[in-house]
């Protein structure tokens, strides 16, 4: 207000605009470390799972069979959450099974992704991000993790190429649930930082940042969303790490923040809430299926002798051909073909002598190696793996993993941390060494280039988009059923194909009574379904137990046929 010699008079002041920040800080952010590491794993993971972003709409790495399953989980369940979330868990696949969506892991950590685009083709395009994604994340998982214990970049580029890229994954191209296992280490690292807590400096309250500890626990909430085969054993393992940490504690008594202590409460408050969302209908499943649950002489067919842990699959460049006489006296290869990396074990025994680590921490970390490979070997541990992998069986949710051999996720963590304790300690050696040094990150992921498939998904058939439902594709089978699942993710109409982790008695019926369909059993028995058309593929029932539904006659059945170039459609008039 100014006053003169006439009535005060108000004047209006502008606020004075913040100040610019200086294209230094802008330049500072693009040149830190994280950005860095964050756009050159993603690069990365392009290049090693490269052709996948080649024709991303159009192909699929490894094969046909659950990665286009596992295109549908995602579609589904973002077009549950866009249009009804109540109906998340009553899938439209398996008509009529109920809470049909956790028949097996539903990746639904990856729902908000669902939430763009709409049919196969963005479901083919989002599976393929995903799964570059998925690598990139594990990358950047075990990096962080490790810079948090305490070791150099270069020794944390080690754990995260060892981590990302071992030469089993190839074997787990198919399974995405697998591979998504970078927010393992990240969550660690997220709860390491939030609590002030390194493997090299040990716990410094000072450091204690608490809004980083919720975050980890969000982390490892949304990793346990992904599935609970891989979930599982990592709830047991924070269990495992908050009881150490409580253990230490009550010896110490060192101070504790109360923001962090509230910020744990809400953030395993938010853990647990996820894993009662997640359990619930998978419980129910098992009330349904009790052979879900998964008996002792089941984990036989995928437990892994001791040599899986030294053999590499097929599809790796440098050691899938050295391995062939190895991998073909396994048994069930997909899943006891194991090799973390030759390199990663050399580094890792390295470490055990020079190391930033301390000599105890060191021979804690051997001993994790050991104890996860015995865990891992399942009923091939010693004495049949009762007193090994036994003892943890018997623990919730274990008896529904059906393959204790992916263990080896702890085993390799593990062996990246003391890689990287001996990776740092050379980087502090002689020029020479730390040149030599540098190059060990590419070596490690030398070990996980690959020569993995990308073979084409075949288009739908326009009948998808206009047959009444619930309808029966023809073929089915549990290793093929993901191609019609990714093709009704269009409309999502209720339809008898499925598959999952295992196969429900009706679909058993149906399958075998569709064999000789159109006859009266087979009519009869999809009409008491509810089934209102079953869709013949053309090109895909040649060669196949179902190629007569092509040349079939409807006379005398309540069955209309309708001729499509593509495919033969049958309409059951209802029952």
């Amino acid at each position: 207000m100014i006053v003169t010699g006439a009535a005060p008079v108000d004047v209006l002041v502008e606020p004075a605009a913040p100040p610019a920040r200086p294209a230094r800080w802008r330049w500072g952010r693009l040149r830190h470390e994280w950005t860095w590491i964050s756009l050159g794993a993603v690069a990365l993971s392009v290049l090693v799972t490269w052709p996948t972003m080649r024709h991303p709409t159009r192909t699929i790495p490894g094969d046909t069979g659950d990665p286009t399953m596992q295109a549908w989980q995602m579609a589904w369940s973002g077009h549950a959450l866009r249009t009804d979330p109540t109906s998340l868990w009553q899938a439209n696949a398996f008509h009529p099974e109920p809470t049909s969506f956790a028949f097996t892991d539903t990746l639904l950590g990856y729902a908000p992704a669902g939430l763009i685009g709409t049919g196969p083709v963005a479901a083919l395009l989002r599976y393929n991000i995903i799964f570059v994604l998925a690598f990139a994340l594990a990358f950047v998982g075990a990096y962080a993790l490790v810079r948090q214990l305490g070791a150099g970049r270069v020794g944390a580029a080690v754990a995260g190429a060892g981590f990302a890229y071992a030469p089993w994954r190839l074997a787990q191209v198919g399974h995405l649930q697998v591979l998504s296992t970078g927010g393992i280490a990240l969550a660690l690292a997220m709860l390491a930082r939030g609590h002030g807590w390194s493997l090299r400096h040990g716990y410094r309250p000072e450091r204690a940042r608490p809004g980083w500890a919720v975050g980890g626990w969000c982390v490892a909430a949304w990793q346990l969303s992904l599935g609970f085969g891989i979930g599982v054993p990592f709830g047991y393992a924070l269990a495992l790490a908050a009881l150490v940490a409580v253990a230490g504690w009550l010896w110490r008594r060192p101070p504790l923040p109360r923001r962090l202590l509230l910020a744990d409460g809400a953030g395993l408050a938010v853990f647990l809430a996820v894993a009662a969302f997640m359990a619930r209908p998978y419980l129910l499943v098992a009330e349904q299926f009790p052979y879900v649950r998964r008996s002792w002489e089941d984990l036989r067919v995928s437990s892994p002798p001791l040599r899986g842990f030294f053999t590499s699959p097929n599809t790796s460049i440098l050691w899938g051909d050295l391995s062939a006489g190895a991998r073909a006296a396994l048994g069930h290869r997909g899943e006891t073909s194991l090799l973390p990396g030759f390199l990663l074990y050399g580094l890792a025994a390295l470490g055990l002598v020079l190391s930033i680590w301390t000599l105890r921490q060191r021979l804690l970390l051997a001993a994790g190696v050991v104890a996860s490979i015995v865990l891992a070997m399942g009923t091939e541990g010693p004495a049949g793996g009762r007193y090994t992998y036994g003892l943890v069986y018997v623990l919730p949710g274990f008896d529904g993993i059906r393959t204790p051999g992916r263990l080896v996720i702890w085993t390799t963590l593990l062996l990246a941390i003391l890689a990287a304790g001996a990776v740092t300690a050379l980087a502090t050696r002689a020029r020479p060494v730390r040149v030599m040094a540098l190059l060990l990150p590419l070596l490690v992921v030398a070990e996980g280039v690959n020569t993995t498939g990308h073979p084409p998904v075949p288009a739908p058939p326009p009948a998808i988009a206009t047959a009444p439902a619930p309808f029966l594709v023809l073929p089915s089978g549990a290793t093929i059923d993901g191609i019609p699942m990714l093709w009704a993710t269009d409309r999502f109409p209720e339809m008898v194909n499925g598959a999952g982790a295992f196969t429900t008695p009706r679909q058993v019926a149906i399958r075998e009574a569709t064999v000789r369909f159109p006859d009266e059993d087979s009519v009869a028995l999809l009409r008491a379904t509810g089934v209102r058309s079953v869709v013949v593929v053309r090109t895909a029932v040649v060669g196949t137990p179902y190629e007569s539904t092509l040349s079939a006659t409807t006379d005398g059945l309540p069955v209309r046929r309708v001729d499509t170039p593509e495919a033969v459609v049958y309409l059951l008039d209802p029952a």
